[in-house]
């Protein structure tokens, strides 16, 4: 059963530690994962302390990913990635240390001093976790883990640090093509942006915390990161919004592209469709698209594929209520 429940927005100042803490137990004990209790609050006490200390508001905790691979992500508002933890760091502040039998003599009232007082790095969260990383995105970060049912005694997972800001590649496509999309429905493209950028995010998660569970996790990540990046750049989001911050309906792209991206398009309709699927049963968090959605990304990743092949542009053609009834009825 995929875990999604509302985010937990933080304050400033060393409530929000405990706050965080006190929320992401309660929902691991819903789940009925209490063996994982104990590492989740202290991971989670780690990542919250840096957010406060060394990010910027607004600052969120949830649970996600499944009741068998729960995952806890700390957003926050800044893009500046975490500082990974050097190998063999030890919990020195932390107010615990390991014995010779490996067992940790861990006092979590000294944690929370600690924590608030220096905001160590990330060396308590690789040692609470199975996997763990920061995604890194235009508006901020997200610091994720996946807790461990117990405490390492040595290193611990080691991190992995993704995403990319804006749209600063460095890279220029290979036989750049020229698409023009027009009347573009605002709300329908608002909607497939944010839904592709969080399915591309779920599954690049998955293949980095558990790829033996998930084996078509990393194909799945690789293709929706190069077919799709054009159509998610922040400079189109933005020309959207401003059509939408005007009042307009639709609104007219482009968008530039290599002409082998574009005529690799056919695949990710294909997995679209597949991720369709494994959203009905329950595999991903993302939502099974609706017909019209299904609908409108078919006619935005056509066009690419068309006028890649020298087409020239359809615009998007606006159903009758009449249609998008019988269409719904018939799926």
């Amino acid at each position: 059963m995929p875990l999604n429940r509302p985010a937990l927005s933080l304050g400033n100042g060393p409530r929000g530690v405990q706050d965080a803490r006190r929320w992401v137990v309660t929902a691991i004990r819903e789940i009925g994962r209490d063996e994982l209790v104990e590492c989740a609050e202290m991971a989670v006490s780690e990542v919250v302390t840096n957010a406060l200390l060394h990010g910027e508001q607004p600052i969120q905790v949830r649970v996600r990913g499944t009741r068998e691979h729960p995952r806890v992500e700390v957003r926050d508002g800044s893009t500046e990635p975490p500082t990974l933890p050097a190998p063999a760091s030890g919990l020195g502040a932390f107010g615990g240390e390991a014995g010779d039998d490996g067992d940790l003599d861990f006092d979590l009232d000294a944690l929370d001093e600690a924590l608030l007082t220096f905001g160590r790095g990330l060396s308590i969260v690789a040692r609470a976790s199975d996997a763990w990383g920061a995604e890194i995105e235009a508006d901020g970060k997200i610091v994720w883990f996946s807790p461990a049912a117990e405490f390492s005694d040595d290193a611990g997972s080691e991190g992995q640090i993704t995403g990319e800001v804006g749209d600063a590649t460095g890279e220029q496509p290979v036989d750049p093509v020229k698409v023009r999309l027009l009347d573009v429905p605002v709300k329908d493209y608002v909607f497939f942006h944010n839904h592709f950028r969080e399915l591309r995010r779920e599954v690049r998660l998955l293949a980095m915390a558990h790829e033996a569970d998930y084996p078509l996790a990393k194909d799945l990540s690789d293709v929706f990161h190069r077919l799709g990046r054009p159509l998610t750049l922040d400079s189109v989001r933005e020309k959207v919004d401003r059509a939408s911050r005007a009042g307009h309906a639709t609104t007219d792209l482009e968008v530039v592209l290599g002409r082998a991206e574009a005529q690799g398009v056919g695949r990710l309709v294909e997995l679209l469709a597949l991720t369709d699927a494994f959203a009905r049963e329950e595999k991903m968090l993302a939502l099974a698209r609706t017909p019209r959605q299904v609908e409108f990304q078919t006619w935005i990743l056509g066009e690419l594929l068309h006028q890649a092949d020298g087409d020239e542009p359809h615009a998007w053609v606006e159903q009758s209520p009449v249609e998008q009834s019988r269409r719904t009825s018939v799926s």
